[in-house]
């Protein structure tokens, strides 16, 4: 069994970061660690959360880690709070990554061209240093742009995005930069991606729901990642993750539209483990 590790905060009330990580990834069959960077007492859908920073462990915790002799197969690192908790991620890396070890980073920070609350306009070229260092990237556009330097706008002309893509490529990122939220056509909403190493595009689509849930982009990092650990190509891995987001949607408009815990993809959670069986089987 493949044993990865995720880094990233803790929701205590709420769907998104390791509360939905390791769910999904264990119906996957993939031994998941966490490292928690900070506790939260809800996602920051609700108002008040109360936040606990937990950066201070993780030096500890790896150094322990070390100590015991543990290995990963991958490093999985969602919402990074600071550029201090950037640079322990990278240290963490220097002690468990390697050539076999796959480095995924979601750079979760932006969304709809503006920074989430708390960082700063120097964060995203912190961000952009640890991109550099993964073997796949996932950002939405805004935070492909905002790495990048390039100006944010709502547009279906493919250029724009290939160009994003080559230039995201240029960071550093060893195999593959994805963008999500990628509108191909009006109505419509997807993936493109760029392998790095054969330069051929990864693209597909699916219909654009009239809605947004929170943590719907962690659930689709950590399919990704628990279908790439059980053998599937990227290609596959991404569409599954992207079929699943849209499925577990889907579920959450029939029975609760106005949800604001987030998706209910534990409805569903069959169908995935079930398509991940049929093809890596």
């Amino acid at each position: 069994m493949k044993r990865i590790i995720t880094i990233q905060d803790i929701s205590c009330v709420g769907k998104c970061s390791i509360t939905v990580s390791l769910p999904v990834l264990s119906a996957l069959g993939v031994e998941t660690a966490i490292l928690p960077t900070a506790v939260l007492s809800t996602h920051t859908m609700f108002k008040g959360s109360v936040i606990r920073n937990l950066e201070d462990t993780i030096e500890p915790f790896s150094r322990h880690w070390q100590d015991l002799g543990f290995t990963f197969d991958a490093v999985y690192t969602g919402y990074l709070a600071s550029a201090r908790q950037i640079q322990l991620v990278k240290d963490f890396y220097d002690r468990f990554g390697g050539n076999d070890v796959l480095f995924f980073v979601d750079p979760a920070m932006a969304d709809s061209g503006k920074l989430y609350s708390g960082f700063d306009d120097a964060f995203p070229s912190v961000m952009a240093s640890l991109c550099g260092m993964a073997d796949i990237i996932v950002p939405n556009v805004t935070e492909a742009c905002l790495m990048t330097g390039t100006p944010w706008k709502e547009t279906d002309d493919r250029s724009y995005y290939t160009d994003l893509l080559e230039k995201l490529a240029a960071l550093g990122t060893k195999k593959a930069a994805v963008i999500t939220g990628f509108p191909s056509a009006p109505g419509k909403t997807g993936v493109i991606g760029l392998d790095i190493k054969s330069g051929s595009l990864i693209e597909f689509s699916h219909e654009k729901l009239p809605v947004s849930f929170h943590g719907t982009g962690d659930i689709f990092s950590s399919v990704t990642v628990g279908c790439l650990m059980r053998g599937l190509s990227l290609y596959e891995s991404l569409e599954t993750a992207a079929n699943f987001v849209e499925a577990s949607i889907r579920e959450t408009i029939l029975h609760d539209p106005e949800k604001t815990y987030g998706v209910d993809f534990e409805a569903v959670l069959g169908i995935l483990t079930g398509r991940v069986r049929n093809i890596s089987e």
